[in-house]
């Protein structure tokens, strides 16, 4: 019963791997097609404007500290300990928010880029589902994932997908 198993197994991965070669498959540089999309340049943009209202956010923080700090030098020698302490204390608070401003600001701009970026690669994804089925590919595989292709059997349907998408078939990546 074992060896029958095992035969009726080995003739079934025959089949499914000679049924399989017997499609067409396909190949994508997806990195590529997402960045020829205009709609990639353009969240890119809102990206960049949005990342340096963050930055002047932080260095209106680093402004008001080395302010404080200049300040506290500059009359550190006339305070009592009090207000020495006092001041110690604001200005340790200060490089904490500073932290904390940097932290919150790269989760928000990673937020952002997500959000952003998000139906750009659902709107790729499905012009390559479109293209792999009107192609009649069994099979579309990622660039990085190939590591020898014979030119005759693969085909790459990046501008196919381009096409699909309204992109120049030879645009070129946002730099």
């Amino acid at each position: 019963m074992k060896k029958v198993l095992k035969l009726t197994l080995a003739v079934v991965c025959v089949m499914f791997t000679s049924s399989l070669f017997a499609q067409k498959i396909g190949y994508i540089d997806t990195q590529n097609v997402f960045a020829s999309m205009q709609e990639t340049k353009d969240a890119y943009a809102q990206l960049e404007t949005y990342a340096k209202d963050l930055q002047a956010q932080a260095e209106a923080i680093q402004v008001e500290y080395n302010n404080k700090y200049q300040e506290y030098q500059t009359s550190a020698s006339t305070m009592t300990d009090a207000v020495r302490q006092l001041k110690e204390k604001e200005l340790t608070d200060l490089i904490t928010r500073i932290q904390e401003f940097q932290q919150v600001a790269q989760q928000e701009l990673q937020t952002k880029e997500n959000e952003l970026t998000a139906p750009i690669y659902e709107k790729m994804q499905t012009a390559i589902n479109e293209v792999a089925k009107a192609g009649g590919y069994a099979l579309i595989l990622p660039v990085g994932a190939l590591i020898y292709f014979d030119e005759a059997t693969v085909k790459d349907i990046a501008p196919e997908v381009k096409t699909k998408l309204g992109v120049s078939a030879t645009a070129t990546p946002a730099q």
